[in-house]
């Protein structure tokens, strides 16, 4: 089963209502002029006969072509339809033009969003990459111009903070960018010049470069702390100036950019938006909830803070387990259910992170299919070579399961670090299987009903214990 087959589920473009998609067959018939999006502000102008029932493997030929691309490396690349309020990618036999007429289905369906802005939102075709593409054949690519737009892809997702990482990792990829873009051994001035011209934030992520604005940021000198972002990234360009000559090659660098991008386990995810609830702080704080990105990937799932921009919740697939559930009510939610090994006061217990999502079902049925050609690419890596007892003992927990069961997870230890988890953040249920029961267990109180609590938790932010980093 080839990966894009199940991008979303099957009766979303087969099924739905024909809503708008039934035009003039003179009309499509005629050649029609298609932009197909790319990351970096480009795109590619195709000249398409026959649109209204053109496939996305028809279109593909085309826009490789296009960009000269080789067939080899095909798969790298997907097409998605995209807006502010959904992305899907495309299968090999979906026609984009149906699926375009019938958006606004989709939108009703997989969004919470109000009619007045599902009836103004417009998706746009985009080629970018490929969710079920592997890191380890990404790492093997020599193609510039290929490495070029995984680049644009990545730069776009640090910039704006959907892959969250740590002050070492954004400095490091802002000063590449700088020496990508404009080339190694700048002058000082030079350099300067072109930093203040271009702003911080074509860089640095946007939260970074900005900052919280306001009053107070304003009173404490912002201008001081811009400075100091800048200063601190001419120091890492010129390490990586001094290290890489001024005759390096553009190849050389793209490659260290994507690298440094592998350490961050959701590269590469497929992201779907939600809430959970907010912990619990006091009687009249109930009920509320944070919205959450969730992405995921080859390797697992991560759940994300949207404001803060770090990880909630970070699991590879051997330490959860998971399933949707339908609404049973009128006003009730999609929930997507993870569950996964922690502890309270000492006792292992098993907890649940409930995701309120419409998109759930869509989650569910990536998850799965992620699982399954996980299973697939094991069994094929154990035929070629055998497997090193740890790896075997890993890749037995994998596919134990559908839903990654059999056997105790990985527990969970303390780390510090937005790439890490933060356990003490989410509002989880706990509960023990004695073997004779399953024993939901309630949470201490902490104070009084008539006393403030002082902290909501002694946890630390947790990490795998196997890391969260995908080799």
């Amino acid at each position: 089963m080839e990966g894009d087959d199940v991008s979303f589920p099957a009766d979303s473009s087969d099924n739905l209502s024909q809503r708008g998609s039934v035009a003039s067959s003179a009309t499509l018939s005629r050649a029609q002029d298609v932009l197909i999006y790319l990351f970096g502000e480009s795109a590619v102008h195709l000249t398409v006969e026959g649109l209204g029932s053109i496939t996305v493997q028809e279109l593909g030929r085309s826009v490789r072509e296009a960009l000269n691309i080789p067939d080899a490396i095909q798969d790298v690349f997907a097409f998605w339809l995209c807006s502010p309020l959904l992305e899907l990618q495309l299968k090999p036999r979906h026609q984009p033009y149906k699926l375009c007429r019938q958006w606004h289905d989709l939108l009703y369906r997989f969004t919470e969003a109000s009619e007045e802005d599902i009836s103004q939102d417009e998706p746009f075709l985009q080629y970018r990459r490929n969710v079920f593409y592997s890191k380890s054949k990404e790492l093997q690519i020599e193609d510039e111009a290929v490495l070029r737009l995984l680049y644009e892809e990545a730069k776009s997702n640090i910039l704006t903070g959907r892959y969250p990482c740590d002050p070492e990792h954004w400095n490091s990829l802002g000063a590449l960018s700088l020496a990508i873009e404009e080339g190694c051994g700048l002058e000082s001035q030079k350099l300067t010049t072109t930093i203040k011209e271009k702003k911080l934030s074509s860089f640095l992520p946007a939260h970074v470069a900005l900052g919280s604005g306001g009053l107070l940021s304003t009173l404490r000198g912002k201008s001081s702390r811009q400075a100091a972002l800048e200063q601190n990234l001419l120091e890492e360009y010129r390490k990586i100036s001094t290290s890489a000559g001024s005759s390096s090659e553009c190849t050389q660098l793209l490659h260290q950019y994507l690298n440094t991008c592998h350490s961050l386990p959701y590269y590469g995810c497929g992201f779907f938006y939600g809430e959970i609830d907010k912990p619990v702080q006091g009687i009249l704080q109930r009920g509320r909830r944070k919205a959450v990105t969730v992405g995921i990937c080859l390797e697992g799932v991560y759940v994300m803070d949207v404001k803060e921009k770090h990880v909630l919740l970070g699991l590879r697939f051997s330490e959860l387990s998971w399933d949707h559930t339908y609404p049973e009510e009128e006003g009730d939610s999609h929930i997507l259910w993870l569950e996964f090994d922690g502890e309270e006061d000492g006792t292992p217990v098993n907890k649940l992170l409930k995701i309120y999502s419409k998109q759930a079902e869509l989650m569910s049925g990536f998850i799965e299919f992620c699982v399954e050609l996980k299973c697939v690419s094991e069994a094929a890596a154990a035929t070629d070579a055998a497997c090193e007892p740890g790896q075997s003992q890993a890749s037995g927990k994998d596919s134990s399961s559908k839903n990654g069961r059999g056997g105790r997870r990985g527990l969970l230890r303390r780390q510090s670090s937005v790439v890490c988890s933060r356990v003490h953040s989410l509002n989880t249920i706990s509960y023990v299987d004695n073997g004779k029961e399953i024993k939901r267990l309630k949470p201490k109180r902490a104070a009084s009903f008539f006393t403030r609590q002082a902290t909501i938790s002694t946890y630390s932010a947790v990490q795998g214990a196997d890391s969260l980093e995908q080799g």
